[in-house]
């Protein structure tokens, strides 16, 4: 049996009714920044730059507004403490609430500035008054009993940082449907938060059981980017839970494409290092070179998200919402590129080398290694690349300093024979579905010596759709910018590198 025929065993497929729409549909994902252009949103993605009816047979997963998810948990990078940070690591009880209260009022200047009307505002406000003030006495409920002896805080942090991740997800979702509404767009609001619910089930049966009753030929489904359920989508997947709602709805539901809308285009580099005049928007791709994008942490989608996809063979579409024009990046899984090149030089800065050598590491590479991966695993380190020989590991991995100590501290004790190093660094990759380029290595050495930029780790990969360098923290734009140079601007790609249909 098939991943196809398997997905199609466990759904009722004649609970999606071709008479209602299903089969001939879209699943779109709006991200974060877009969710805070109300505008933008409505006449380039949801009427798609003409009608009410241009939105008919799509359905729109919808992420939290910009900054929203930051307060309530904490800040994707700079880890700045939101509500739920607040909440597990402060001694008392006034930081939180101070946090919750800062996201209230950021909440509210939000509604402020989509609703006009005093009646549209009041109605908004008091949804996710609502839900705050749920939000606030099972915080102060969990506070309380956690002051016993019995009870242990690390045992419900998992909840409540699910339960403060769906409060983004539902405002933004609840306020689209308003505003959609009032705009003559027949929206309809599907919560997958689980709110009100009396218990769990899983993911796929929530979806299910929600959007089985809709026929699309007469709304506009908006639904939740994220969606409670008993596996726990916050403890799987953290940040990326709504991307794996989007797929699972795209997933389940048989639809002919999946499209995500961001800010900004799938680009050959990021425009702000090596400028918005040169950089070209990518026009087909692979789910393999959105993979390398993910370890990098420059997510086209989560992998998990894009392994559902791949599986159905159902499209990937990145298109940015604010040049609607533009077919975007088509991601499908079996695109090669019809000439071997570099598509893609991203990177990560903010990198750490966890260097690990052990004389006795000799023909014992195995052992060491699981006993290091299980410490990283124990602090979610995530791991970005990694170097081996006879007697030294080097994991260049993603975290922060005050998490890197701990797990140095913990080696020292698993490993106390070990010399244990550690070195900020940064990442530079050319990625592309065919690299299989004659002399692409040399040629891009080179480029980096002609840039006075010096490598202290390469890694090329067998399959030839990604090469890495490890590089200064100090060199990273200037690494970036001369591979960009050297390996996709010397190409004339004109209006995008392979075009999308």
């Amino acid at each position: 049996m098939t991943r196809k025929d398997s997905v199609d065993a466990v759904v009722d497929r004649t609970r999606f009714s071709p008479e209602k729409g299903w089969g001939a549909h879209t699943v779109e994902k709006i991200g974060g920044t877009s969710m805070s252009e109300y505008a933008s949103v409505r006449d380039n993605v949801i009427c798609a730059g003409g009608g009410p009816e241009q939105a008919i047979g799509r359905m729109f997963v919808v992420s939290a507004y910009g900054g929203v998810t930051d307060r309530l948990l904490e800040h994707k990078k700079t880890e700045e403490p939101g509500v739920f940070a607040s909440f597990r690591e402060a001694s008392d009880g006034s930081t939180w609430r101070q946090s919750l209260d800062a996201a209230k009022v950021y909440l509210d200047q939000i509604n402020r500035e989509l609703f006009q009307t005093a009646s549209g505002l009041a109605d908004a406000n008091a949804f996710i008054d609502k839900r705050i003030e749920t939000l606030r006495g099972c915080l102060e409920n969990v506070e309380t009993l956690c002051r016993h002896g019995h009870f242990s805080l690390d045992n419900q942090l998992d909840a409540l940082r699910e339960m403060l991740a769906s409060l983004g997800e539902a405002h933004s979702a609840w306020n689209t449907v308003q505003l959609l509404r009032r705009d003559g767009i027949p929206a309809e609001l599907v919560d997958l938060s689980g709110w009100t619910d009396e218990g769990d089930c899983d993911l796929d049966k929530r979806i299910v059981d929600a959007l089985a009753p809709l026929d699309i030929t007469q709304c506009v489904p908006i639904i939740t980017g994220y969606a409670q359920c008993a596996e726990g989508l916050m403890d799987r997947f953290d940040r990326g839970y709504s991307e794996m709602t989007f797929s699972r709805v795209a997933v389940l539901t048989g639809a002919r494409e999946a499209i995500i809308h961001k800010e900004y285009h799938l680009s050959s580099a990021d425009p702000k290092v090596v400028g918005a005049d040169v950089v070209v928007p990518i026009g087909r791709t692979n789910y393999d070179v959105a993979d390398q994008l993910s370890s990098l942490g420059m997510e086209a989608i989560h992998p998990q998200a894009a392994r559902g996809l791949r599986e159905q063979d159902i499209p990937l579409r990145i298109k940015n919402t604010f040049e609607p024009e533009h077919t975007g990046t088509l991601i499908t899984a079996d695109y090669v590129s019809a000439t071997p090149r570099v598509e893609i030089v991203a990177g990560r800065r903010g990198v750490y080398a966890l260097e690990v050598f052990d004389q006795d590491m000799v023909g014992a590479i195995t052992k060491y290694d699981q006993a290091i991966l299980k410490v990283l695993e124990r602090y979610r380190v995530r791991v970005v690349s990694k170097d081996i020989n006879a007697n030294t590991i080097t994991h260049f991995v993603a975290c922060n300093l005050k998490t890197l100590k701990r797990v140095v501290l913990e080696l020292n004790e698993v490993l106390p024979g070990a010399e244990i190093d550690q070195q900020q660094v940064a990442i530079v990759s050319a990625i592309g579905s065919d690299m299989k380029i004659k002399g692409v290595l040399a040629r891009t050495t080179l480029a980096l010596a002609e840039a006075g930029v010096t490598v202290s780790a390469v890694h090329q990969s067998r399959r030839q759709v990604d090469m890495q360098f490890v590089v200064a923290e100090k060199d990273y734009d200037a690494a970036v910018s001369a591979l960009h140079a050297k390996l996709v601007e010397v190409e004339d790609h004109g209006r995008a590198i392979a075009l999308a249909s």
